[in-house]
């Protein structure tokens, strides 16, 4: 999405694309009545999300794993503040150019295309490959001469030294923005040939050789600070981030050349329908734009509060970019591996049915996703709000990175954990807006998430202390949230005629409501452990271990008691999974 500041490969790889919609569509059977279970279609929409979810959730471990060892190698401080920002701005000018376009425009219009045209979308592809390859090579060049001065839009406030690490190390890191770009494209041509694997899988060999980067630099760095990180020690950094993402982009154009798909260059758009479907990406770019203000806020205010707690040099260093950037990639963990695998196959699913005007199953569909995400995200994101100092400490306080930066990380990871449903539910209701062929809508409502998010933001670097700035950060970015799926719900009832909202608000009171006994059985073995144990490994690991293992059944036993179908749902489908 526009607001990743994670540059995180894995969220950046076409996008909730989807099936092309040759086949039938195929809603969620986990929400549907008994009787309805054993269809084949809805066993092909939970079959897809499977794989997605499957190959999602190693990407994502692997991505996690990476997220450490970068901890580790660089910590949270200047260095780490340094590398992330110059490692970001790759991704954000992919998310101007084609990322938030896959959602919105590119993937229905495909969809459109491989319905209506009589060769299956061939030419509009060969024209839409060949047009990305162009932009993109020179907006790549002309990202790496401008390497300074977007450094200094993104964080004027570096010190000297760290502006010129931050610099250097952008002038590799920019040449991401054509394989990034090109990864998202060819994703989304694979996901509309219902081939969901590969661009799942790919960002896998991506995480493994940056965490190779990270590893040789912990051990054969000769610097850990901007002030003795050497030239070759950029180098490898800079050079050796860059080559994960090629090679990601190398196995993705493998997969689709082994689909069938041969490209032949073309730049004939007169005709194409190309030209007028990005003419309606017009209101996609303000609401990307406005994403990425956002993004722009959250790091002039981060990275200024993490200098100014390290020039007072009272142990709050670790507060900034880089402890809220690790920080988003936990709390999106559960997002992309849960919710992200639904959308992905729903998306194309929404299209076809919001062209025959089928707004029942729009509807349909977006209450399903919505309450087979509740499920696992509610229960979920309150043991991580529960657990995160414990678990950051855990996985982040390792070499370079110290046990207060890591608590930091994890004070952040509360915060936004509390947000993270209606965070889902605010990408699942863009995703329904962009299948209408509406972006109109999607854009103001950025308009007012960052209005939201910006007046927060600056009311906590005005109100709190260097190390609790980019916690303040954070409760606003979720806050955006919330008001924008009450907007953004508003407008989406009145134009599909209703959104099953009585019914998803029952599901989610239940499942609130059985998730209540859980956190309180947490939160006693986590006081218990507190209370026997000194602070470290055993603490760290084991409440939230013990602590979920003795909450999961009372969960499970609090919501068949409060009668929440999807939990039956779901049980089936596991069992029915497990005689096989």
């Amino acid at each position: 999405m526009a607001t990743d500041i994670t540059s995180d490969s894995d969220d950046h790889t076409g996008g909730p694309a989807g099936d092309a919609g040759s086949r039938p569509p195929t809603p969620d059977p986990a929400a549907a009545e008994p009787s309805e279970q054993s269809s084949s279609p809805r066993g092909g929409m939970m079959r897809s999300s499977m794989v997605m979810a499957v190959g999602t959730m190693v990407s994502r471990v692997t991505g996690f794993f990476r997220t450490v060892v970068l901890a580790a190698a660089l910590g949270t401080q200047l260095l780490g503040d340094a590398y992330n920002v110059a490692n970001t701005i790759p991704f954000i000018i992919n998310d101007l150019l084609i990322g938030g376009l896959m959602a919105s425009v590119i993937v229905p219009f495909l969809v459109r295309r491989r319905k209506q045209d009589a060769d299956g979308g061939k030419a509009t592809e060969d024209r839409l490959f060949t047009s990305a390859v162009v932009v993109l090579l020179v907006v790549t060049a002309v990202a790496v001469l401008l390497a300074g001065p977007l450094i200094q839009l993104y964080a004027s406030d570096f010190l000297p030294a760290q502006a010129e690490v931050s610099v250097f190390l952008a002038r590799f890191l920019l040449a991401q923005v054509f394989f990034v770009g090109m990864s998202g494209l060819i994703s989304a041509m694979l996901n509309t040939r219902d081939r969901f694997g590969a661009p799942v899988w790919a960002p896998v060999l991506n995480n493994l050789v940056i965490i190779t980067v990270g590893v040789l630099f912990l051990f054969v760095g000769t610097g850990d600070t901007v002030e003795t990180v050497t030239t070759a020690d950029k180098i490898l950094l800079g050079a050796g981030t860059s080559c994960g993402m090629v090679l990601q982009t190398v196995v993705l154009l493998g997969s689709l050349w082994r689909s069938g798909y041969r490209w032949r260059p073309r730049l004939d758009l007169r005709g194409s329908g190309l030209g007028e479907a990005l003419r309606t990406a017009g209101w996609m770019f303000l609401y990307t734009l406005t994403t990425q203000l956002g993004f722009v806020i959250t790091s002039q205010i981060a990275t200024g509060a993490n200098v100014a707690a390290n020039l007072q040099g009272d142990g709050d260093a670790g507060a900034g970019l880089t402890a809220y950037s690790y920080a988003y990639q936990l709390f999106q963990l559960p997002y992309a591996i849960i919710a992200v695998s639904l959308i992905t196959v729903l998306l194309p699913q929404m299209s076809a049915f919001a062209v025959d005007k089928r707004w029942d199953e729009v509807r349909a569909g977006f209450s399903r996703t919505l309450r087979v995400s509740a499920l696992i995200l509610i229960p979920l994101s309150l043991a991580i709000a529960l657990y995160a100092t414990e678990v950051a400490v855990l996985l982040f306080a390792h070499g370079n990175t110290g046990d207060s930066d890591a608590a930091n990380i994890g004070n952040i990871l509360m915060v936004m954990s509390l947000g993270l449903l209606p965070f889902t539910i605010f990408q699942l209701m863009l995703r329904v807006f962009y299948a209408l062929g509406d972006t109109r809508t999607p854009a103001f409502l950025g308009i007012g998430n960052i209005a939201v998010h910006g007046v927060l933001a600056l009311t906590a670097s005005w109100l709190l202390p260097p190390r609790l700035v980019v916690v303040g950060v954070a409760g606003g970015f979720m806050c955006s949230f919330l008001v924008g799926l009450l907007v953004g719900g508003f407008v989406l009832s009145r134009r599909l005629g209703g959104l099953d909202g009585r019914r998803i608000a029952g599901t989610l009171v239940r499942l609130y409501l059985a998730s209540a006994p859980s956190v309180l059985v947490g939160w006693g073995v986590l006081e218990l452990f507190r209370a026997w144990f000194a602070p470290g490994l055993v603490v760290n690991i084991g409440a939230p271990v013990v602590g979920c293992l003795l909450a999961l059944p009372v969960f499970l036993v609090s919501a068949k008691l409060l009668r929440v179908e999807e939990l039956r749902s779901v049980l089936d489908l596991v069992r029915s999974r497990l005689r096989r």
